[in-house]
């Protein structure tokens, strides 16, 4: 269960980077970071798929951080395609690690909903370039990520993927070509918008189901 939520500030290319994290009861047993959608059309990091993301990993004992992207809230700088949110995520994981040793030691977990996701997967590529710890699972709801892509992508086998089939602002489509591309499955719920109205239970099932496995 969700213990407490603090406001903690991280260091990018562009200034402060503003987080939520959202720590469990008992000691945690790793972290996840979750990232939001786009930031020019209202994306911040309490938007609700976010949070309930977040609020799946700490009931598996992780500390959530959902961070606001540059332009964001009490976060500096200017929207950058995701190119400079990326560098931003990638010296925030090395800096929660210093901060946080113990939970960064335990499990990982890397997750985006629409543009997040595209921030995701080649955050995840930059720490596998760089012989980076992994995240143990990386979680890409609502997948945009050819939409911002300024470097290969390279993402594992057990990517997990989680799309609506009736999303109006990422198609179905467009998804099932990403996940085609790189030979991944992906969930499709049915009836679902992009914003995943009225399933976000299911969701929050599915994004749990993933954490256990882990």
């Amino acid at each position: 269960m969700l213990a407490r939520t603090e406001k903690i500030t991280f260091q990018g290319d562009a200034g402060a980077i503003d987080c939520a994290l959202d720590l469990p009861m008992d000691p945690p047993l790793g972290w996840a970071l979750v990232l939001h959608p786009h930031p020019l059309h209202g994306g911040a990091r309490n938007n609700k798929i976010v949070t309930t993301i977040a609020r799946a990993c700490v009931e598996r004992g992780l500390m959530a951080l959902r961070p606001d992207f540059r332009g964001v809230g009490s976060s500096e700088g200017e929207f950058d395609a995701a190119k400079g949110e990326t560098t931003d995520m990638q010296q925030l994981v090395a800096q929660f690690a210093q901060q946080y040793p113990e939970a960064a030691a335990g499990k990982f977990v890397l997750a985006g909903f629409s543009f997040g996701t595209s921030v995701a997967a080649q955050l995840y590529s930059a720490l596998k370039a760089e012989s980076q710890k992994l995240p143990d699972a990386l979680m890409l709801v609502g997948s945009a990520v050819d939409r911002f892509k300024f470097r290969d992508i390279d993402v594992p086998d057990h990517t997990f993927l989680v799309h609506g089939e009736v999303d109006e602002v990422v198609p179905l489509s467009e998804a099932m070509d990403f996940a085609r591309s790189r030979e991944l499955p992906m969930v499709v719920i049915p009836d679902a918008s992009h914003f995943f109205h009225g399933k976000l239970v299911t969701l929050k099932a599915l994004v749990q189901q993933r954490l256990a496995s882990i």
